[in-house]
């Protein structure tokens, strides 16, 4: 692995790490709304927030990768921090604006100007994304075109270096959000460390030669390499997977941080069977820290795991097991959020249906961590046949990561507004279903795009 290999990786998770502590300290300071002269926010408003970041990720992702195939792999994944570091610092004025005595505007007037203005910067960080990703994993995917066992570890890594990004930046928000708003603008700075890393650390043509520069590419190539390619057999279930993934990116933070609901925290004498919830908000900034902390460490051991078995296992056959695993999660997962009632019901001893959950939390948060690289080796396997399109094609890693993830916001914004952290386990668990369902028919046409390896 070439020095400019690693430094894309070490952009990538610098870059992401910052994608991470933006959306948690933006629910952070969504939760604080209010002491900083807003309103309280409901959790309906929080998953359309979320679904903004990926509808421009979904929309620009197509454009970017067609411009990272025309004018180099190396210009485009520039232009990512950049749009990160503008949304930053946007999003760190909102207290400013808040505050100000504008005369004609009223309080009211100006919440809501605040509330669009962090709408408006969800959307730069979506295209800060959208640039990034495509032009990344094109370069990746061309880097290790003619080294198989390069690109398995290439892939896991890649993987390891958003997850580890974004879950250090989620959990590190816990701790830069003790200096308040301002925490935005050290933000910032990261941001512009992974401009400088793209820029003076990797080695590539910032203009390919061929036939980009032909008139005939464009959207029409595209919509013909998408007819051509069998990049969509493996759409419904990483769209099925992401929709899961997604439901805790934004939805799963707010329902442990956000003020305890008293219809979800009666416990004593509970009025409804999801009544008693021990995940139902209450947590602070440091708890919710340390718990995902533990969760990134056990969810790197299960990518590099996972990442060492692309020799033995199918591509399918992984993602089967990371299903799988999730769903071990969400039942385990139930159970701590349901143990005072286990305790009260089964009559065993307080803090024992904890005890024995956790584990099962553990083993399948390690299980499904081997799905999304197992996903992207199969889409770079696909790039192979396209190999002057490879930004197109692996632009759509973006699009399908977009479609599950807008998804999984929009539902979990519901479900966790009705039936708080049960919500969010339930939706778990049926879109994991649903992205079991065609997995039979994408691995009856896996030897199409990727050479048979053992089941």
């Amino acid at each position: 692995m070439n020095s400019s290999i690693r430094n894309v990786l070490i952009g990538t998770f610098t870059l992401r790490f910052s994608t991470g502590l933006t959306g948690a300290m933006l629910v952070y300071f969504i939760a604080d709304f209010a002491d900083h002269g807003g309103t309280e926010v409901s959790a309906v408003v929080v998953g359309l927030f979320t679904a903004l970041f990926f509808v421009a990720e979904l929309v620009l992702s197509p454009p970017f990768g067609l411009l990272s195939d025309r004018w180099g792999f190396h210009r485009v994944m520039q232009y990512g921090p950049i749009f990160g570091a503008v949304a930053v610092i946007l999003t760190g004025l909102v207290p400013l604006l808040l505050s100000a005595d504008l005369g004609v505007i009223s309080a009211a007037s100006l919440v809501t100007i605040a509330l669009v203005v962090i709408g408006g910067t969800r959307l730069l960080e979506g295209a800060s994304t959208a640039a990034s990703v495509p032009s990344i994993l094109g370069y990746l995917a061309q880097s290790t075109a003619d080294d198989e066992g390069l690109r398995g570890k290439v892939s896991a890594r890649f993987e390891l270096a958003t997850i580890l990004g974004i879950g250090a930046g989620l959990g590190a928000a816990g701790v830069f959000w003790l200096l308040g708003p301002v925490a935005f603008f050290i933000n910032g700075a990261f941001y512009i460390g992974s401009l400088l890393i793209y820029r003076y650390g990797v080695t590539a043509p910032d203009k390919p030669a061929g036939p980009h520069h032909q008139p005939s590419y464009g959207w029409q190539r595209y919509v013909g390499l998408l007819r051509r390619s069998h990049v969509w057999l493996l759409a419904p279930t990483w769209i099925a997977v992401n929709a899961a993934l997604g439901l805790y990116s934004s939805q799963g933070l707010y329902a442990l941080v956000r003020t305890p609901n008293p219809l979800f925290n009666e416990c004593v004498a509970p009025s409804r069977w999801f009544s008693c919830q021990l995940l139902a908000g209450g947590f602070d900034s440091l708890q919710v820290t340390g718990g995902l902390i533990v969760a990134g460490a056990v969810f790197v051991l299960g990518l590099i795991w996972w990442g060492n078995r692309f020799k033995s296992y199918r591509r399918t056959t992984i993602i089967l097991f990371g299903i799988a695993g999730g769903a071990v999660l969400v039942a385990s997962a139930l159970l701590v959020n349901h143990a005072v009632d286990v305790e009260r019901i089964v009559g065993v001893a307080r803090g024992l249906p904890i005890a024995l959950a956790l584990p099962g939390v553990a083993f399948g948060l390690f299980v499904l961590a081997g799905a999304t690289p197992a996903a992207l080796g199969l889409l770079s396997d696909m790039s192979e046949a396209f190999p002057d399109d490879r930004g197109a094609i692996m632009g759509l890693y973006s699009v399908f990561l977009a479609l599950g993830q807008i998804t999984g916001a929009l539902i979990g914004g519901e479900m966790s507004q009705k039936f708080a952290f049960d919500g969010i386990l339930l939706a778990t668990l049926v879109l994991l279903a649903i992205a079991l369902a065609p997995l039979a028919h994408l691995r009856r046409y896996e030897h199409h795009f990727s050479s048979p390896a053992a089941s």
